[in-house]
């Protein structure tokens, strides 16, 4: 009689909101007042091995609930389903969630529920690299690339990159892919730091966290810009004169700006030799954002971090309107669509710096980075991943940065799971910190 297969046997999900705005960790001129937020999902299985799989999707605070609600709307598509099976071939749940005709319809695949898609299919990721026993990183480095092809969904995008383009760049970059895996183990991979400019910030604490990230070996750091200018110019100023000429200095409006008024700002800080101009208007808006970069060159466009999904990223690098792709791993349909954009962006010459600046980002981009650079284009050059100092001390494998640089996870899985602690202790509204926080306010409102 053979042994009944392991299964999924539970969806868990937690409304996870920590209170950053209470020291404006995070503040750009868009969102003034984030409290970092996971809308997180527990996988559990009655595996012998009791692996679970860990996601999220990352929130700002108000609104938390509504993405947890997605996600749990999922959850009939997760029950019940084959352990083994699921992590042989993670691609037929995606195909199964993005086919679900129905939650379709609220998309479709962009918003609220591509991004529960998403959290969902990360946590199968991390199940099946827990499993396989190695970090995501690895298991996709050392994939196949025909299983790696067979993963992605190439539905519209074919006008730019084939199936059979994306295995040639895959097996093209198998070539000294030992070497790389070796180098990254030893030196990491280059970050940059958003941590000493958030527009919330004043000069003394801009020039202290500054000062700090040249001394930890960061050769870029981020200045967030967009709500007034003679501040941005000011900020500018006292962030160049404390690092140098040669750190270089990016600039994010956080899409606060039309297409005349990007321009205009940015030339009115390009006598501080800004490296790109990140999100300087919608996210939507293809055209304008290559309007915005042929006037503002030699300064790059960035972007990325709110494209809807792979149709965005692919209309933005064959309208030539970035210098630098920004994926988020927790924004589109998760890990196989990060793929995509990957080999979109090798396919088109352009550079992946990652977004990172919220929780748990940091934690998980790291590994499609590391793919990326062991399996895919073989190069940190012009590369770096976003790193921001807050939240990582909640996860079981946080981070780790050696001068300026993410040192290679070791540990099997996505880095995805939040210590226990902490949510027992963040979850909203009946966590102990947010029931204590509500109860302090009642108290203060009675007096």
């Amino acid at each position: 009689m053979s042994p009944t297969p392991a299964r999924i046997t539970a969806v868990d999900t937690h409304d996870i909101r920590f209170p950053t705005s209470r020291e404006l960790d995070g503040s750009d001129a868009m969102n003034p007042d984030p409290d970092y937020s996971a809308a997180y999902v527990v996988l559990r299985t009655d595996a012998a091995d009791g692996h679970e799989g860990h996601g999220f999707a990352f929130t700002i605070g108000r609104g938390n609930e509504v993405q947890v609600a997605a996600i749990d709307a999922l959850r009939g598509h997760l029950l019940g389903r084959d352990l083994a099976e699921l992590c042989a071939d993670p691609a037929t749940l995606n195909r199964d969630l993005i086919g679900d005709s129905q939650l379709r319809w609220l998309g479709p695949e962009k918003g609220v529920m591509h991004m529960a898609i998403g959290a969902v299919v990360n946590a199968v990721w991390d199940l099946a690299a827990k499993r396989a026993g190695l970090p995501l990183w690895r298991l996709l480095a050392e994939a196949e690339p025909e299983w790696l092809v067979g993963q992605i969904d190439f539905r519209y995008l074919t006008d730019a990159l084939t199936p059979k383009e994306a295995l040639a760049l895959l097996h093209r970059a198998r070539e000294g892919a030992g070497q790389r895996t070796a180098r990254l183990l030893e030196r990491g991979y280059p970050a940059y730091t958003t941590s000493p400019g958030w527009l919330g910030y004043d000069d003394e604490k801009l020039t202290r966290l500054a000062a700090r990230a040249v001394t930890d070996g960061f050769t870029q750091i981020k200045l967030k810009v967009g709500a007034d200018l003679d501040d941005d110019i000011r900020r500018c100023r006292v962030a160049r004169s404390v690092i140098g000429p040669d750190i270089r200095m990016a600039v994010d409006a956080n899409q606060r700006w039309d297409v005349e008024e990007a321009i205009r700002w940015t030339e009115a800080l390009a006598a501080f030799d800004p490296y790109w101009i990140e999100e300087p208007t919608s996210p939507d808006d293809i055209l304008g954002h290559a309007a915005i970069r042929r006037a503002v060159a030699p300064v790059k466009v960035a972007t990325g971090e709110h494209a809807h999904n792979r149709i965005v990223f692919k209309q933005l690098l064959q309208a030539g309107a970035l210098d630098v792709v920004q994926i988020d791993a927790a924004r589109v349909g998760g890990v196989p669509e990060n793929l995509a954009i990957l080999l979109l962006a090798a396919k088109f010459g352009v550079p992946v710096c990652p977004h990172a600046g919220g929780v748990g980002l940091c934690e998980l981009v790291q590994h499609l980075s590391m793919f990326d650079y062991v399996a895919l284009t073989g190069t940190t050059e012009n590369r770096v991943i976003e790193y921001v100092d807050h939240l990582h001390d909640h996860f079981l494998d946080p981070v780790v940065i050696r001068q300026g640089h993410y040192m290679a996870p070791t540990a099997p899985g996505f880095s995805a799971a939040l210590r226990p602690e902490a949510l027992a202790r963040y979850t909203y509204p009946g966590g102990e910190f947010w029931a204590a926080d509500l109860d302090a306010t009642k108290k203060g409102h009675a007096a």
